[in-house]
């Protein structure tokens, strides 16, 4: 269960990390196939909790 856990966490943060190097949500969310509304979910959960540690 961790182990998945961790690959979902992880490739939610590509999800933030891409979206801030193209400097476009919906081009991000795109490449990495996952919503829009799955970035804005994650990037309040860094605001609010900070980023995983890793």
């Amino acid at each position: 269960m961790l182990n998945t856990t961790n690959r979902i966490i992880k490739h939610k943060t590509g999800l933030l990390n891409l979206a801030e190097a193209l400097g476009k949500v919906p081009k991000a969310s795109e490449v990495m196939g996952m919503s829009r509304d799955t970035f804005y979910r994650s990037k309040s959960a860094v605001e609010d909790f900070g980023p995983v540690p890793f």
